[in-house]
């Protein structure tokens, strides 16, 4: 005969009770289970991240087909000054092209842009711009000098962050105001960019005479040790060293949107280059219907002054 079962093996295992002082099951949202004190926690702190702006400037530098090999030049060194930029292929220079570039500024992901556009070969022009709703500024490029043609002694390290000091012109009238603070916008490297370095060491000046802007850029130079330690009171005996490139920038005209739109400013002073070169022309021109009179005014003479016969003039000849 089989054994008899125990008793105790027989009684059957009570169920455990629930602790009474267990937290409540969180509620289920769609991203998953969620507590209300992590769900106000994550909603104050993207609150306060919220309050704080973050520089996420992007330029996109560009010129126009058949532009110069020394505009083109000056170009590549505008593209090393400004690790927030993005180079883009050549566009065609023509009445189309605002809505060209700015359909390739939303593909690159960038909210502003330098446009080189080159024209006869001879004369640049710069456009500044803000995209997609503006303003856009377009400039007259003079006395352009790059890196390569003026073989300056300064040097500063590629990607750093540069100081932005305006002279006081800028403060005088409203359209000067606008300048300066578009040029702050698309000259200044963000804090914290990928491609920049985490400190100054060189000073971009824009200066304002004659009704033109000129650009410098110069190297911040700090006298060091031979253990590569600044001086006692070096920064006393900071100096400024030109790095380069040079230009200078006449505006022309102030829009409202990007690459068009309404005129916000005219420059009653400028000057086409065109109409330059037909001064000179007409200058030369001139200078040949001066001679021609000149000639004339001598025949004219001499047939009113005839010379005497000379007595001795046909002595030799026989």
């Amino acid at each position: 005969m089989g054994k008899k079962r125990k008793h105790s093996e027989t009684q059957t295992a009570e169920p455990t009770k629930k602790d009474e002082g267990a937290p409540e099951r969180p509620k289920r949202t769609l991203l998953g289970w969620k507590d209300k004190e992590e769900a106000k926690k994550q909603t104050e702190s993207n609150s306060e991240s919220s309050q704080f702006f973050r520089n996420k400037e992007k330029v996109m530098v560009t010129c126009s087909r058949r532009i110069n090999y020394r505009y083109r030049h000056l170009m590549l060194n505008m593209v090393s000054l400004l690790p927030h930029c993005k180079k883009d292929n050549k566009v065609e220079s023509s009445s189309s092209k605002g809505a060209t570039l700015n359909e390739l500024i939303e593909l690159r992901g960038c909210s502003s842009a330098l446009f080189f556009e080159c024209r006869k070969h001879q004369d640049l022009y710069l456009w500044m711009a803000k995209c997609p709703s503006g303003p856009s500024v377009k400039f007259l490029v003079n006395a352009v000098h790059t890196m390569e043609e003026l073989k300056l002694t300064g040097n500063h390290l590629k990607g750093s962050r540069p100081l932005l000091t305006f002279s006081s012109n800028f403060e005088k009238d409203a359209h000067w105001k606008l300048l300066k603070e578009m040029i702050m916008q698309i000259f200044g490297t963000p804090k914290g960019h990928r491609k920049s370095k985490p400190y100054h060491d060189h000073v971009f000046v824009f200066s304002i005479v004659d009704d033109h802007i000129w650009f410098r850029n110069y190297q911040i130079s700090v006298p060091h040790n031979e253990s590569d330690k600044m001086v006692r009171g070096g920064l006393d005996k900071m100096t400024l060293v030109e790095v380069g490139p040079r230009f200078c920038l006449n505006p022309i005209k102030i829009f409202a949107g990007s690459f068009g739109g309404p005129t916000l400013f005219e420059n009653p002073f400028y000057v086409s280059p065109n109409q330059i070169r037909a001064l000179e022309k007409r200058q030369k021109a001139g200078k040949y219907a001066k001679k021609v009179k000149a000639k004339t005014r001598r025949k004219m003479h001499e047939l009113s002054n005839p010379l005497e016969p000379d007595e001795f003039a046909d002595m030799w000849k026989e």
